[in-house]
């Protein structure tokens, strides 16, 4: 296909795609996948051969957000039956973060429910911090705590947190049907926040909460913009008890385009298939280790993940490697912090501005596949409990 040609020569030009290529990907048929799926490849091997990079979630509080996006088990007024508990001591969290570290995690991310913290809980972070990063050696953290007061992403860079995540999750235009106790500005702020106190950004979209193509373009073409080093695509868990929970809009297939876009968007950053992936890719997990160089082992916040045992002999027999601590994660042009200038998309080369194409028509809305709630399952061991994690 003329498309996915043009397509590879850009990634490995760093340069950015019109809105009308991006699209096409998602509109792709099912008789082309593979096509898709070996074009994206190439691109992902260019820039980071078969490695794998692996992260473990650490949940330091759990539930009672005050906060409505509608997509979380967390929030105000969910009647999920997820596990609640307030901040874990800095040693409950470093015991837990070590399980992730012995079952191969070359980054922990601790994660908080909440608007944001405050001075107080930054502290109690940053203690954490610390002793993480002293008992693992060559570990790295990133912190996912919410809206950031000016000030707190510096105090997080000098407890030793090397990386902030704050997803963007769906397009600017449809963000207040998502939620409206805080703005897609108020994201956008906090990632600017990471950048400019030289922490590595993090930001990320969840697909599946019945966005339409246009509005997965236009949150990938939003993060190219903010240029985060990592870009975690997380797939909607649909839990009973939130605004979401019957939201099944997903196949394994539409998955793969929606991971293949984004490495054609964001070619040289780190794609992470994030939450709901055994959920909704299932047993073509493996295909999408030929997209995204990153993934969570083990279980995630609320809800339970495929086995760590599993991931890494999923990993090993599609051909891949697990990412060791003394392997550079990004290419020698971001690592080196060459492409943080502030002034939009790196190497856009001829691409042009987010949305400057002419708007294409709608997409057509999809058929809902079938619901799977039995591949939901309630975290109940782990951070928080006192039975051993999945890592």
């Amino acid at each position: 296909m003329d498309l996915l040609n043009t397509l590879v020569d850009k990634g490995l030009r760093r340069e950015l795609p019109t809105r009308d290529e991006a699209l096409a990907v998602l509109a792709t048929s099912d008789d082309d996948l593979l096509d898709v799926v070996a074009a994206a490849g190439k691109v992902r091997r260019h820039w980071f051969g078969r490695r794998v990079k692996l992260n473990y979630l650490v949940n330091l509080k759990s539930g009672l957000c005050p906060e409505d996006c509608s997509y979380c088990s967390q929030r105000l007024g969910s009647t999920a039956g997820i596990l609640k508990y307030t901040w874990l001591k800095p040693d409950q969290a470093s015991d837990a973060a070590a399980a992730g570290v012995a079952g191969g995690a070359k980054r922990v991310c601790l994660v908080a429910s909440g608007r944001g913290p405050t001075d107080r809980d930054v502290d109690r972070v940053s203690e954490t911090i610390k002793a993480i990063k002293d008992n693992n050696e060559g570990v790295e953290v990133c912190a996912c705590l919410g809206l950031l007061s000016d000030g707190q992403a510096e105090r997080l860079r000098e407890a030793g947190a090397d990386a902030y995540n704050h997803n963007l999750n769906t397009s600017e235009a449809t963000y207040g049907e998502i939620t409206t106790t805080h703005t897609y500005e108020d994201r956008v702020d906090t990632v600017q926040k990471a950048h400019a106190a030289g922490l590595s950004a993090c930001s990320g979209l969840i697909a599946g909460m019945g966005e339409t193509d246009e509005d997965l373009v236009d949150v990938v073409y939003s993060l190219r913009e903010l240029d985060p080093d990592s870009v975690p695509v997380n797939f909607l868990i649909p839990f009973e008890g939130t605004p979401l929970g019957k939201e099944w809009n997903l196949t394994p297939q539409r998955c793969l385009r929606i991971l293949a876009m984004t490495r054609f968007v964001c070619p040289d950053v780190e794609v992470r298939i994030a939450g709901g992936r055994e959920v909704h890719l299932r047993t073509m997990q493996p295909l999408a280790l030929h997209l995204a160089n990153s993934i969570f082992l083990g279980d995630y916040l609320t809800s339970e993940g495929q086995a760590g045992k599993a991931d890494l002999e999923m990993i090993a027999d599609a051909g891949f490697e697990v990412e060791g601590t003394d392997q550079v994660t990004l290419p020698e042009h971001r690592a080196a912090g060459g492409c943080h200038d502030g002034g939009g998309a790196c190497g856009s080369g001829g691409g042009g501005a987010c949305g400057s194409d002419a708007a294409p028509e709608v997409s057509e809305p999809r058929t809902a596949p079938d619901a799977r709630t039995d591949l939901i399952a309630v975290r109940r061991r782990g951070a928080g409990t006192d039975l051993a994690p999945n890592a």
